[in-house]
């Protein structure tokens, strides 16, 4: 089965933002990304728009030609912006204003009652909910009770380990993995995923989708992004 990837834009954003200016154009660079193989764009709207922006959303929802993947907090702004515009799909995820990247998956278990509505108000607008989640299984049980049909698995403590402890929360992920198909969710993961820790993750067989951004656009400032793309597709497809 092929393994989809998703391209996320925020930090051409970021670039953008630092000096106040009208480039990079984040929307140029979802096109971009686009025509090099990638089969969805991700975009993050902050509460406090430290990147993306509202307009950018509303180019992305106009322009695009492939899916767009609204990343967005439990809030009732982020769930009107979100019934205003459908996207293809809304992650949830958890926000905190000081910290610098997302830090860890939502608390689907804690949140239940908070979750609720919000998934079943943008089921009932065709928008297919994803919860950006740790790998455990009370976090899985806990998405299989709110009825999402996605989890997307937070693969940043991977990404910071090395040796047997990168391999122990491999493990730790492809059980996830495994556990979430078994109850009929669709898996998708990511963060901080790169060319060089990609392999083992994409070879998870029942991940189907994997989001990925700062690395892209990190190796774009010296090959490109459309290049940059393409390398990350052929890395994910060679481990499938």
């Amino acid at each position: 089965m092929t393994l989809r990837l998703g391209v996320n834009i925020d930090h051409v954003a970021t670039v953008r933002n630092a000096r106040g200016t009208a480039y990079p154009d984040p929307v140029r660079a979802a096109l971009i990304a686009a025509d090099a193989g990638a089969d969805g764009i991700t975009a993050h709207l902050r509460e406090d728009r430290r990147h993306i922006t509202d307009d950018d959303i509303a180019r992305l929802a106009a322009e695009l030609t492939i899916p767009l993947n609204l990343e967005m907090a439990a809030t009732d702004e982020m769930l009107a912006i979100a019934l205003r515009h459908r996207p293809h799909a809304a992650c949830i995820v958890p926000e905190k204003r000081e910290e610098r990247t997302t830090e860890g998956g939502i608390d689907a278990a804690g949140l239940h009652n908070r979750l609720a509505p919000m998934v079943r108000e943008l089921g009932a607008a065709r928008v297919r909910v994803s919860l950006f989640i740790e790998p455990d299984p009370r976090q899985i049980e806990a998405a299989i009770r709110l009825a999402v049909p996605v989890v997307e698995l937070h693969t940043g403590r991977y990404a910071e380990l090395t040796g047997e402890e990168q391999a122990t929360e491999l493990r730790r992920l492809a059980d996830a993995a495994a556990l979430a198909a078994k109850n009929g969710l669709e898996v998708h993961a990511g963060h901080g995923l790169t060319v060089a820790n990609v392999a083992p993750v994409a070879a998870i067989p029942q991940v189907r989708e994997l989001n990925i951004g700062h690395a892209l656009i990190a190796d774009a400032l010296f090959i490109g992004l459309g290049e940059a793309v393409r390398a990350m597709r052929a890395v994910m497809d060679a481990a499938r």
